[in-house]
């Protein structure tokens, strides 16, 4: 483990590598859960706000759930998440190219909108567990991540700087700083210890 701030990191964020690859994996990150993407106060106004830019995105049938359950929902833990179509896919996604797409993020990209997408989402795999004293920043395999993670070796892409615009988001530069800091220390020693 790594403090960096109120973050404790996981050794896993420098050492695992990861490059999403879509065309395999499909999105499938938007689908796998037992709950929408978690979201924050800010973030869930963030999206009712954009909501009218972001509807053009998404299907119709998505549209009618997040008008039965709202922008976003309290799921059985307790945490406010987005809202899910058919209690599987988020219901901001639409399908591009048989690639499940996150419409926030379209609406973001085409310009429409300055809020990109919840950072829960932005940092996948990357997971975040708020405590009151501190973050715990930990990476989380699973397999329909499989894929990301066999490009991310043929890349040698470390899973830090495959998610440095998220981390930068989420923590600020210098935060990152101090994260890349440890990562090219943690990969030189690595080296000289093969």
């Amino acid at each position: 483990m790594l403090e960096i701030g109120r973050a404790i990191v996981s050794l896993d964020i420098l050492e695992k590598q990861f490059l999403c690859d879509l065309l395999k994996c499909k999105g499938a990150c938007c689908v796998e859960g037992d709950s929408g993407a978690p979201v924050t106060l800010e973030e869930a106004k963030a999206i009712e706000d954009a909501y009218p830019e972001v509807e053009t995105y998404i299907p119709e049938n998505h549209r009618v759930e997040i008008r039965k359950q709202g922008f976003s929902v309290i799921d059985m833990d307790g945490d406010l998440v987005t809202p899910l179509v058919n209690n599987k896919q988020c219901a901001y996604t639409f399908v591009e190219k048989g690639i499940l797409k996150c419409g926030i993020e379209k609406a973001f990209l085409d310009g429409k909108i300055q809020f990109r997408k919840p950072v829960s989402c932005h940092l996948f795999p990357i997971r975040i567990t708020e405590y009151k004293r501190f973050d715990a920043v930990n990476y989380q395999k699973i397999d329909i991540c499989k894929p990301g993670r066999e490009c991310g070796k043929s890349a040698k892409l470390p899973l830090y700087i495959f998610l440095k615009e998220p981390l930068i988001r989420k923590y600020g530069e210098e935060w990152y700083e101090q994260l890349a800091y440890a990562g090219e220390n943690f990969a030189r020693k690595s080296k000289e210890e093969c």
